[in-house]
């Protein structure tokens, strides 16, 4: 494949981008294993001048990584990989085919970068693209008539990269990945009487990544106190802000009940007004988290701009726990995608 196809699926597979970003944050570490697809190799004798193709039969593969997250879908990430091919058939260009032995060995570093994304699904695509380094041993690749191939050389490479993520909720951190890599050796070598064209290979691997800290859980929320009696009727002491989904700007009737409680806490004797933001459980908790935050510090904000001190704001994020309409995972709820105001 043509580096220019190569950076064209990459493009393909990033328009889905207007997603939101799932996050990883911090450290972590990845395994996969699974299979590769070698592509012919173009192979000549520097002493005959015969050439043909080097075809293989796909064996075994593995990969490992260790990367750190940076909390916005962008991830960096030292991989090393190990690719097994058995080596199958000679096709010479004069049209006889050769029996082969042995195999090809690929391995070598790769830094990637890799960017996650947040569809609304169960599931979290990535794309990605790294450079690196790889070598290719031709382990005892003997054939009938064409000649012996064998020695170690290496080329400068890089990679193609797409998968999909499962957070596995009985482990937090945990993910199981599926992931497919594009890998190109760009140049040619030479193995004693033998030059050896460019290389490029489709590898499909299964695997685990574990985020090594997962983030402390927020504090349960104090409870609301109750109604104290009054000579007249009291406004509500608790006020609900409502939000689209994966929101925090405020909606015209959220600016308007804003308004009504920090009215409302200018004519009672109210010395904190605590500010509770929460999210639905679409999504990870880890980013539940910061976006139940977005939407207290939104709140927040407009309490002060309307008169409410900001020494008198108590502000707090608790994600997607204690939510007002309970539901299982990944379910999108408006009346949890919310923020409570309540006064004390």
């Amino acid at each position: 494949m043509k580096l220019r196809l190569a950076l064209a699926a990459a493009t393909c597979l990033v328009l889905p981008l207007a997603a939101h970003a799932q996050p990883v944050t911090g450290p972590y570490v990845s395994l996969g294993l699974g299979t590769t697809i070698q592509n012919p190799l173009n192979v000549r004798s520097n002493t005959t001048g015969a050439s043909g193709k080097a075809l293989f039969r796909d064996s075994y593969s593995g990969d490992a990584a260790v990367g750190y997250g940076f909390g916005d879908g962008f991830r960096v990430e030292l991989s090393g990989n190990y690719y097994r091919d058995t080596a199958h058939k000679i096709d010479a260009d004069s049209g006889v085919q050769y029996v082969a032995n042995g195999g090809l060995n690929t391995y070598g570093p790769m830094v990637n970068v890799l960017y996650d994304m947040n569809v609304g699904l169960p599931v979290f695509p990535y794309v990605g693209a790294g450079i690196g380094y790889q070598w290719q041993k031709f382990d005892n690749a003997v054939n009938s008539g064409f000649g012996r191939i064998d020695g170690t050389k290496g080329s400068f490479a890089y990679n193609i990269i797409g998968g999909v993520s499962y957070p596995l909720a009985f482990v937090p951190g945990l993910s199981a990945t599926a992931e497919y890599k594009f890998t190109q050796l760009t140049a040619s070598r030479n193995y004693g009487g033998f030059r050896v064209g460019q290389s490029s290979s489709h590898t499909f691997l299964i695997g685990l990544r574990y985020q090594l800290f997962q983030p402390a859980q927020a504090p349960a929320p104090a409870p609301a106190p109750a109604p104290v009696a009054a000579p007249a009727p009291a406004p509500a002491r608790t006020y609900l802000v409502f939000f689209d989904w994966d929101k925090y700007d405020l909606t015209q009737r959220a600016t308007q009940i804003i308004a009504q409680a920090a009215s409302d806490s200018h004519t009672q004797n109210v010395t904190t007004l605590e500010v509770n933001g929460y999210t639905d459980t679409s999504g990870s908790a880890n980013y539940n988290m910061g976006l139940s935050i977005k939407r207290a510090k939104a709140v927040a904000a407009q309490l002060v701009a309307d008169g409410v001190p900001a020494s008198e704001i108590e502000m707090h994020g608790y994600g997607e726990t204690h939510l007002l309409v309970p539901t299982g995972p990944n379910v999108r709820e408006p009346q949890n995608r919310r923020v409570e105001i309540i006064f004390h």
